[in-house]
């Protein structure tokens, strides 16, 4: 699979307390979730099919700050746009932050961004920049 850069629009429907792991005790809000991730490695964009798995109940491990919102059993993936081939995470997350609220130091531990996690009560804040970002949506 090709390598590239996604976004995850997670729907959280009512509010919970999620625990991120070393992070912390994270009280969230019921809506809209927009984790902006890359895949550069070996399997490129395998992984967000990974992070679906984890989403449906298949798995439990937990390698990133997303995955311990994906693990929570009332969230679910929605829409998943990508980018292949070219690395836009850190600009997307960006947009993200702007168009929503980012939840300070998720998803951003290898670069100075303040979140690659961004929260918006209504879907169309985020699903509108998440693929005005990104080439297609899978």
């Amino acid at each position: 699979m090709e390598p590239g850069t996604y976004t995850l629009l997670v729907e959280l429907p009512e509010p919970a307390t999620v625990e991120f792991g070393a992070r912390g005790e994270y009280d969230l809000d019921e809506g809209w979730y927009a984790y902006t991730g890359s895949a550069f490695g070996a399997g490129g964009l395998k992984r967000v099919e990974r992070h679906r798995r984890l989403a449906r109940g298949e798995s439990d491990a937990r390698h990133w700050h997303v995955d311990y919102l994906l693990g929570h059993p009332d969230s679910r993936v929605v829409a998943v746009y990508v980018t292949e081939n070219d690395d836009i995470e850190c600009e997307t997350a960006r947009a993200l932050n702007d168009a929503g609220t980012p939840l300070s130091g998720l998803g951003a531990s290898d670069c100075d961004c303040p979140a690659h996690l961004a929260y918006s009560p209504q879907r169309e804040q985020v699903a509108d920049v998440a693929a005005a970002r990104h080439e297609r949506e899978s």
